[in-house]
C-alpha cells in the first residue's frame, strides 16, 4: 500500500486534478489520497489558505467578508466546472464555509485553525466526488472519524502516539481513502492545524498508521534539487538521500519540505518519493534510511537569511561554572529561542533569528549580558545568512571543511562564524547576507560542477 499526497499546485485547477486521476490510476497500490487545498494556478494567483486566512480575519474585525467569500467557492467551483461534474458538492462546501463563519469567534486562534483547516477539508470533499464521477471508488473520510488526534498547540500541533494506531483502519475501506490534510482533532473535539507544510505533516503521520510501504509526495517539481535553482542555474538533481540528511537540508532553507514534515515517516522507516505531478514519468528524488555515498562528500547546500548572531568574550569563560546556563537564562527571559551556540574557550556566540529582536531588546540585551555576565565584550550583528553543506559520506572523507573554505576564499567571502554537528553530517558557515549567492554558487562549483552564473 501506497499513500500519496498532493500538493495545492498539483490540485489547483480541472486540468491538474485530471492528472491527479491519472496517476492514482496508473498504479493500484495507490489507496490513500492525502489532499491539500487548491494552490496557485499561476503565478500571480492567491493560494486558496491564502483567501481563507483573509476571510477569517475580516469576520474576526467583523467586516464584511462577501466578496472574498465568494472568491472562495469560485475557486471549488472553477474546478468542478472544469471536471463536468455536478454542483452539489459546491453547495456542500458553501454550506460549510458559511456555518465556520457565524460560529464562535471568542477563541480567535481556534476560529482561524477551523478555517484555514477548511481549505483541505473541503478539497478532500471534491477530489472523492471527483473520482466518484470518473467512476472510481473514493471515500472522503474525516481525521475526527479517523481518530487522528493532536494536541492544541493551534498552527503548531503535534500528533498524539494514540492516532498511528487509530489510522490503520483506514486499510480496510474499500476503494480509494480522500484524507484532508494539515489539520487534526484535540481530544475536546477542537480542529487544531499543523504548522508549515502541514499536509505534509499528516501524509507522513498516515503512512507511518497505515504501514504503509511507500509515501509519495507529488509536487510541481521534478526532484530535490542539489542546491536552490533560483541561485544556481539548471543545478543537478538528487536521486537519493538519507533522512537525516533531508532534515538537515530542510532546516537550513530547503523549499521541498519543511524541517519537521516527515518526522512520522522517518521514525516508521517508510521511505519517500518525491515526484512531479506534471512530469510523473520522471525519476524524482527518494528519501530512505541509508544510501550508496560513492558519488562525493556533499549531497546538497542550503541557505537561508534573516539571521544575527550575539557575541559575548569574557577572557577565562572556560573556567567560570555555569556562564553557559547564565546565557541561557537570559535569552530565556528575554522570550529568545537561538538556533546554534559555537562557542571557544574566551568567546561565545549565538545564532538566532533576528526578527526575533527589535532595536529595544536588543539595546537591553547587550546592557544585561554585559552586566550581569561581567562580560569584556558583548556585540550582537545583524543581516547574516547560514549557509549549509550536506552529506553522510563527510564523516568518511577527509578535507571537506578544507574544500568549503577554500571555495568561499577564492569568491572573497568572509566566514563570520562556522560550526560543525556532532554527527558530522553537515557544516555550517555564517556569511553576511549580500554574499549568500556568491557563497551558495562557489560551494556548488567546488563539490558539483562548473556552474552558469
Amino acid at each position: 500500500m501506497k499513500v500519496v499526497k498532493f500538493g495545492g499546485s498539483s490540485l489547483a485547477s480541472g486540468i491538474q486534478l485530471m492528472k491527479v486521476l491519472d496517476v492514482v490510476k496508473n498504479d493500484d497500490m495507490r489507496k490513500i489520497i492525502v489532499v491539500s487545498a487548491p494552490g496557485k494556478r499561476f503565478s500571480d494567483d492567491t493560494k486558496v489558505t491564502d483567501l481563507l486566512i483573509d476571510c477569517a480575519a475580516k469576520a474576526l474585525l467583523l467586516e464584511d467578508t462577501t466578496e472574498i467569500f465568494n472568491k472562495i467557492i469560485s475557486r471549488y467551483r472553477d474546478i468542478v466546472l472544469d471536471t463536468g461534474m455536478d454542483d452539489s458538492v459546491i453547495s456542500e462546501i458553501s454550506g460549510n464555509l458559511t456555518a465556520i463563519l457565524k460560529s464562535d469567534k471568542s477563541n480567535p486562534d481556534q476560529f482561524m485553525d477551523k478555517m484555514k483547516a477548511s481549505g483541505e477539508d473541503n478539497n478532500a470533499k471534491l477530489v472523492a466526488a471527483f473520482f466518484n464521477h470518473q467512476g472510481i471508488t473514493a471515500t472522503y473520510v474525516n481525521p475526527k472519524d479517523a481518530g487522528l488526534f493532536v494536541t492544541e498547540d493551534h498552527a503548531g500541533a503535534r500528533v498524539l502516539p494514540e492516532s498511528y494506531d487509530n489510522l490503520f483502519a483506514l486499510r480496510d475501506y474499500s476503494g480509494l481513502v480522500i484524507f484532508p490534510g494539515f489539520f487534526g482533532y484535540t481530544k475536546s473535539g477542537e480542529i487544531s492545524t499543523f504548522s508549515r507544510s502541514g499536509s505534509d505533516i499528516t501524509g507522513a503521520i498516515v503512512a507511518n498508521g497505515v504501514q504503509a510501504e511507500l509515501y509519495e509526495n507529488f509536487t510541481d517539481v521534478d526532484a530535490v534539487f542539489v542546491v536552490n535553482p533560483a541561485i544556481v542555474k539548471k543545478p543537478q538533481q538528487v536521486a537519493e538521500l538519507t533522512y537525516r540528511e533531508m532534515r538537515e537540508l530542510s532546516y537550513a532553507g530547503f523549499s521541498v519540505f519543511h524541517d519537521e514534515a516527515l518526522i512520522p515517516a522517518f521514525r516508521a522507516g517508510i521511505p519517500v518519493h518525491i515526484k512531479n505531478t506534471n512530469n510523473p514519468e520522471s525519476t524524482g528524488t527518494r528519501v530512505i534510511r541509508e544510501r550508496d555515498t560513492s558519488n562525493g562528500p556533499v549531497v546538497g547546500i542550503a541557505s537561508d537569511d534573516g539571521f544575527c548572531s550575539i557575541y559575548i568574550s569574557k577572557y577565562l569563560m572556560n573556567r567560570e561554572i555555569g556562564f553557559g546556563r547564565q546565557v541561557l537564562e537570559i535569552l530565556e527571559r528575554a522570550g529568545l529561542n537561538y538556533e546554534h551556540m559555537p562557542s571557544g574557550i574566551d568567546d561565545l556566540t549565538i545564532i538566532l533569528r533576528e526578527n526575533q529582536l527589535d532595536a529595544t531588546l536588543e539595546a537591553k540585551l547587550i546592557h544585561e549580558l554585559t552586566h550581569k555576565l561581567n562580560a569584556d565584550f558583548v556585540s550582537i550583528e545583524r543581516s547574516l545568512s547560514l549557509i549549509m553543506i550536506v552529506g553522510e559520506a563527510m564523516r568518511q572523507n577527509i578535507g571537506t571543511t578544507f574544500r568549503a573554505s577554500r571555495a568561499l576564499s577564492s569568491a572573497n567571502v568572509n566566514i563570520e562564524m562556522i560550526n560543525q554537528g556532532s554527527s558530522e553530517v553537515s557544516i555550517m558557515f555564517g556569511v553576511k547576507k549580500d554574499d549568500e549567492h556568491k557563497a551558495v554558487q562557489a560551494l556548488y562549483h567546488e563539490f558539483f560542477q562548473e556552474i552558469e552564473v
